[in-house]
């Protein structure tokens, strides 16, 4: 044999033996991510509240200055007095304006609540109501991740993205700080 075969056969020898040494650590290397395989959003409904004012035109009634209507009593029973005493004679006189007098006074009274129930003005007023808006808000993420070739799910509150980060054969879940959210 000469010299430049076997300085090649142990050169050989040496390349394979250190290719295979450096294949069975990348075998043995501790994996530095796990793969995402699927991210599903949690939500939540939320109700969030706000005004809507609208403008409404009502009708008021105007404060009453005489609530017990004495004067429209009064105005009527004069009135039905004077009517009264133009009717019959003697002692009927008397009685005729005695009720004339009751009859206008009542007659008095009712007209002057009419006059005041229909003594009104026409206003706008704004009317509000609270209304709710209904929203989904996302809460965290069911993801489904492979590593060393087993799956398994976990909630995290953010979306990892392609990848999870691992640190000594478990899972980082707390986002990286220049992570965009």
């Amino acid at each position: 044999m000469n010299k430049s075969m076997i300085v090649g056969t142990v050169l050989g020898i040496g390349i394979a033996t250190a290719g295979g040494a450096i294949a069975s650590y990348q075998l043995l290397k501790e994996p530095t991510h796990a793969e995402v395989v699927k991210t599903e959003p949690l939500t939540k409904q939320i109700q969030i509240p706000h005004e809507e004012c609208r403008d409404e035109t009502v009708v008021r009634q105007k404060p009453v200055k005489d609530e017990h209507r004495i004067a429209g009593k009064a105005i009527g029973a004069v009135v039905g007095g004077v009517l009264g005493h133009q009717v019959g004679g003697g002692s009927g006189k008397k009685v005729a304006t005695v009720a004339g007098a009751v009859a206008g006074g009542y007659a008095g009274d009712r007209v002057q609540d009419n006059m005041q129930k229909n003594n009104t003005y026409t206003t706008t007023e704004q009317v509000c109501n609270t209304v709710y808006e209904t929203r989904e808000e996302i809460t965290g993420y069911n993801v489904t991740y492979r590593l060393n070739d087993e799956e398994a799910t976990v909630k995290m509150t953010y979306d990892p993205g392609q990848r999870i980060p691992v640190k000594d054969g478990q899972l980082v879940l707390a986002p990286a700080a220049d992570a965009v959210q």
